[in-house]
């Protein structure tokens, strides 16, 4: 049982997707924190680990597996798993979801195409499709950014990457919206399972044809180069391969989104540094560092204990699940002077937000790129952007801090 109980009520207001928690689940990660830095859930029958030193610790620990869908699966009633075989058989491949050799062998491949190089290759292009977004809504004076920018412009990006046709856009939200919304929902629903294998099996389906085309008339993109291992025989199976294609087009947009998204939410209640960053446009690099702290689209990492762990007085079991809770460690006033306050020129900003230790994220290059673009060219083209919304509704997710919209007003600075 906890040592203190006060926390409770809005540790269970927040597995059970209640908006006022959602919508601010700082004050409960600092009760958890202080009160009890393990804490078992039994809502989602898993721990949550708080504090930043021990997520850090344990995103490099290999006593805590990356390989955790049985788990999440095995929350289902059994007809319900039966059902579902080929949605678990599928997440069971994402690079993601998988401890080494597998993860190594998969990840080695995809890091090239993600390099420092290679990114900063793409920026213009990056440039142009955020300025022609901007082009097509700044006469109206107003906008969504989540439906009309932030998903538009990394979902363009990656479709390109992967050398997906333009016109399919439009599919890739709800697949990718129904695959994390189980993934993320840190319990096992059955109504979101089914969804999830529903999208799944339609994105599977897609990428065979892809695939098959690929395989007689390769391009210069990601799935070529994908299916040049695989025929070699020693790099990725039929499986792999189409996992890791869904894996590259859901997270390649998903989290991009919501840091543009959560971003500028934060300037827009931040007045004053969203002027720094405008009126200093050199500070993007660290502003969007800070923007990746301050409001983690990543809230938490998921594992199984394969042993026993001892941390903080508590007893983790072997098989257990584990939560660590990256956006509450983001937050940690032991690692962070004022967590609380957003500035855009914090230095020595050791983050979590793309992870840690083997599985820090494959993408972030290119996220930290898309931010930087996404976010200065939404400060440089829009004049007085203002807020348009009170009550603002997040995903009903534990695992992606992200909103469902954001509409906003402005008066666009006249073109010469």
């Amino acid at each position: 049982m906890p040592r203190i109980a006060g926390y409770q009520p809005l540790l269970e207001q927040y597995v059970r997707f209640e908006p006022a928690v959602l919508a601010d689940p700082y004050p409960l990660f600092a009760r958890l924190r202080s009160e009890e830095p393990v804490c078992w859930s039994e809502s989602l029958e898993c721990w949550l680990i708080t504090r930043y030193d021990d997520v850090a610790s344990a995103l490099r620990d290999p006593r805590f597996s990356s390989s955790r869908i049985d788990a999440l699966v095995n929350q289902l009633p059994v007809e319900a798993r039966e059902q579902i075989e080929p949605l678990r058989r599928h997440l069971s491949k994402f690079m993601g979801i998988s401890d080494p050799p597998d993860h190594t062998r998969i990840r080695g491949l995809v890091n090239k195409a993600f390099s420092p190089r290679v990114v900063e290759a793409m920026r213009p292009r990056m440039q142009q499709i955020a300025d022609e977004l901007i082009d097509a809504i700044e006469p109206a004076g107003h906008m969504d950014v989540i439906r009309d920018f932030a998903y538009r412009l990394p979902v363009a990006v990656i479709a390109e990457i992967l050398g997906l046709p333009a016109e399919d856009q439009k599919r890739f939200k709800q697949w990718s919206d129904d695959i994390v919304g189980f993934i993320g929902s840190g319990r096992g629903l059955v109504d979101r399972a089914q969804r999830a294998q529903q999208s799944m099996l339609e994105m599977t389906g897609y990428y065979r044809s892809i695939i098959a085309e690929r395989r007689k008339h390769p391009r210069e993109d990601l799935i070529s180069t994908m299916i040049a291992a695989e025929e070699q025989g020693e790099r990725l199976s039929e499986e792999e391969l189409l996992a890791t294609c869904v894996t590259l087009l859901a997270g390649g947009h998903e989290t991009t989104t919501h840091l543009i998204g959560g971003g500028m939410l934060a300037l827009l209640r931040n007045p004053t540094q969203l002027e720094v960053l405008r009126d200093h446009p050199a500070a993007i690099a660290t502003g969007v560092e800070e923007l990746l702290r301050y409001e983690s689209p990543v809230q938490r990492g998921e594992r199984v204990a394969i042993d026993d762990i001892e941390l903080h007085d508590r007893r983790i079991r072997r098989g257990q699940r584990v939560f660590l809770m990256m956006g509450a460690a983001n937050r940690d006033g032991s690692q962070f002077a004022e967590p609380e306050r957003l500035d855009v020129y914090r230095h020595r900003n050791r983050h979590l937000a793309f992870g840690f230790g083997i599985h820090f994220c494959v993408g972030a290059q290119l996220a930290r790129a898309e931010g930087q673009i996404a976010i200065g060219t939404l400060l440089r083209r829009l004049r007085e952007p203002t807020l348009m919304a009170q009550r603002l509704d997040y995903q009903q997710t534990l695992a992606i801090r992200g909103l469902h919209s954001l509409p906003i007003s402005f008066d666009a600075p006249r073109r010469s």
